[in-house]
């Protein structure tokens, strides 16, 4: 009955709602405030448990791995952004603000490589320019309010989404377009396939450095060390490279397609005075980059950039200028410019999007999001995370801690069976 009742809370979008299906399909009349104290109580437990494992990871005290390697290991890391409050301060909301939270997703894969580029040619879903613009909008909002150091969300910016071109037909041409018969012939057999009931997750409040170690303490449990081929795939920032030099060096670091993407669209929209004008750009900039032309791009962009009128005030620029728009775009590319070399990536037989993770973290959102919805900071936001983590991981991981869990009645009735037959 506790599976069933954790498993619920992980599920639905509230304690009250969880409370109300047991009471329904299980007959069981329980509180939604005895379901919260129940989830908080467990996810804490297991979270304990998590970082008992990662010590044993980090100090060497560690159980050589079953699983076998993995063909294609991947990982992809982001963060969003979870509504908290102080806890211990009575009904209400007090000291409430945006925490982060960080996500991992674990997954292994299977594919071949190539002596060429299997996929020279951008996706249709990058080409489709409705779908692109909801795409990059979905991007925004998963991670919360702006921050200070982020780009503009379009929302901020002049061109309307009502305006989006209903087709994508026409593209601006690049420095070395690809013959269209070279297109017309990649097979579907890049990007890698999921192999199935493969992947598990990594939740947390704590802060990147913790964050790491789980997820290296999780990678090594899965033997993700042992496979021939691997990827971690990140936002660009620069915590995630970090990671990777310190946990992850056997992986190949890979900055995921559709944040550049998010970049190039943006910027697109700032310097450009119409729909149609912003597409062309677009388009531009984001073939080039699909196919290893990333110093063009930053190029383009700094020759731009140069002819605007220089900024010369003592006041910062507001995030929405063109100016600071690419500016920022720019370092942005720079920064993460080793990390983009998705024509050998691709090559090699490595997925190079996210789109794992970014589904990860909207099934994550999906429970710890939502209007005046906040968990207290840190216990509530940390326990909700490790059971969502734990039901979206294909490894019936929940059902294993209830069933282990110290004075579970299944757990003692088995021990004394145990004891008995010994």
């Amino acid at each position: 009955m506790m599976y069933h009742i954790l498993y619920a809370t992980a599920e639905v979008k509230s304690h009250n709602k969880a409370a109300k299906l047991l009471d329904v399909l299980d007959d069981l009349p329980i509180s939604g405030r005895h379901v919260n104290r129940l989830a908080e109580e467990v996810g804490l437990e297991m979270a304990a448990r998590r970082d008992r494992d990662v010590e044993d990871f980090v100090h060497h005290r560690r159980q050589p791995p079953t699983a076998p390697a993995p063909e294609v290991a991947v990982i992809g890391l982001d963060g969003g952004r979870v509504l908290t409050r102080e806890s211990g301060q009575g009904t209400g909301v007090h000291g409430q603000g945006w925490k982060e939270d960080k996500v991992a997703c674990l997954q292994t894969m299977q594919g071949a490589t190539f002596s060429a580029d299997p996929h020279p040619g951008p996706p249709q879903c990058f080409l489709d320019a409705p779908q692109v613009d909801q795409m990059v909008r979905d991007i925004q909002a998963n991670h919360g309010k702006r921050q200070e150091n982020e780009l503009p969300q379009l929302a901020e910016l002049g061109l309307d989404k009502a305006t989006t071109p209903a087709s994508s037909a026409t593209r601006t041409p690049v420095e070395t377009p690809i013959p269209v018969e070279a297109m017309a012939a990649a097979k579907p057999a890049w990007p890698p396939k999921r192999t199935e009931n493969s992947r598990t997750c990594v939740a947390t409040m704590q802060d990147c450095h913790a964050f790491g170690k789980m997820v290296a303490a999780e990678a090594y449990r899965r033997n993700f060390h042992a496979s021939p081929r691997g990827a971690l795939l990140g936002d660009g920032g620069a915590w995630i490279w970090t990671q990777h030099k310190k946990w992850f060096s056997y992986l190949t670091p890979i900055a995921d397609f559709v944040h550049p993407l998010t970049y190039l669209y943006v910027t697109a929209t700032a310097v450009s005075a119409n729909v149609s004008g912003r597409w062309q750009q677009y388009v531009g900039w984001m073939t080039q980059c699909w196919q290893g032309g990333v110093a063009h791009v930053i190029a383009d962009m700094e020759a731009r950039l140069a002819q605007l009128e220089p900024h010369t005030g003592s006041r910062k620029l507001p995030a929405t200028d063109p100016r600071e728009v690419l500016r920022r775009t720019i370092g942005y590319l720079r920064n993460n410019q080793e990390h983009m070399n998705y024509v050998e990536y691709r090559k090699q037989g490595l997925p190079v999007t996210s789109s794992l993770v970014e589904s990860l973290i909207k099934e994550i959102n999906y429970r710890v999001k939502g209007t005046e919805k906040f968990w207290d900071d840190p216990e509530g936001a940390e326990a909700i995370l490790q059971l969502r983590a734990a039901v979206l991981s294909d490894d019936n991981r929940l059902r294993t801690f209830i069933m282990t869990r110290p004075g579970n009645a299944t757990r003692c009735h088995e021990e004394t069976e145990h004891r008995q037959a010994a």
